[in-house]
């Protein structure tokens, strides 16, 4: 079985960070694995506060994972200020992972910071050149390049910038634009363009994360990097689709759509009896 490790902030409304992850990950059928860096005490509509853990706990969390079980793939998410991404960063540069996916999270689905504003310098510095792929929506990536992105033609740009800054690939994500949802990969060399129709729900809470999650996901399968964009926004837009309208703001995405509609096979049911 594939493993693949998140290193991200834990939601204990359960749709989005860690949680988003493992749950994603579990729906690939690849072992998950966490590292939390942050404890978020958030639901769907606010978030009441984020705990920090010290860079030594995170560090060492990640030195428990790869000592003993190793990865196929990291998914990196939320690193709220600048001590834990530069832990994260000498840990990623002391094991050499492949297959990094590193959603730059900057804020909750409610608009809430998850990201002091004093720590994007670091993570252009340190994080960021140690991605295989970096997964930034339009309001993120308009932060790292410092330009405002209205069009399709923009969000290349932008996604050129982000890869001159060390970025192996970007996928810029166009979740917050009008029209259908248009992510498009640049992976330095060419574009691809990745629509889905746009979906009319408020219920996207975690909907970067588990994009993020499906497509580390789908390196560690060995599928080549737009291969696993592609299956991965097939998954997320699923997932959006059936959306739970659970809470009294956005509610999270079906990660197990598709199992809680066929159920288990029943030969597997059989074997367990």
């Amino acid at each position: 079985m594939k493993k693949v490790l998140t290193i991200a902030g834990s939601d204990c409304s359960g749709g989005a960070g860690v949680q988003a992850d493992l749950k994603t990950f579990a729906a690939h059928g690849v072992y998950g694995m966490s590292v939390i860096v942050s404890v978020v005490a958030e639901n769907t509509f606010r978030v009441i506060r984020a705990y920090d853990l010290s860079p030594e706990a995170i560090e060492n969390q990640i030195d428990a994972v790869f000592e003993d079980i190793g990865v196929d793939a990291v998914k990196v998410g939320m690193l709220s200020q600048s001590a834990c991404m530069e832990a994260v960063a000498r840990k990623l540069r002391e094991y050499k992972p492949r297959n990094v996916v590193i959603d730059p999270v900057m804020a909750a689905k409610n608009g809430c910071p998850l990201m002091q504003p004093d720590s994007v310098d670091t993570l252009i510095r340190e994080i960021l050149p140690l991605a295989d792929l970096l997964t930034p929506n339009i309001p993120e990536a308009e932060m790292i390049t410092g330009m405002k992105i209205q069009s399709d033609r923009d969000m290349e740009h932008a996604a050129e910038k982000i890869a001159a800054m060390g970025a192996k690939a970007v996928l810029v994500k166009g979740g917050h634009a009008k029209g259908d949802a248009l992510d498009i990969l640049f992976d330095g060399n060419k574009f691809t363009h990745f629509s889905a129709k746009r979906i009319d729900t408020k219920n996207t809470h975690g909907t970067g994360c588990t994009y993020s999650s499906a497509i580390a996901s789908n390196l560690a399968l060995g599928f080549n990097l737009e291969e696993a964009v592609k299956r991965a926004k097939e998954y997320v837009t699923t997932a959006i689709r059936h959306a739970l309208p659970i809470g009294k703001g956005c509610g999270p995405t079906h990660h197990f759509y598709d199992l809680y509609r066929n159920g288990l096979q029943r030969e597997e049911l059989s074997n367990e009896i």
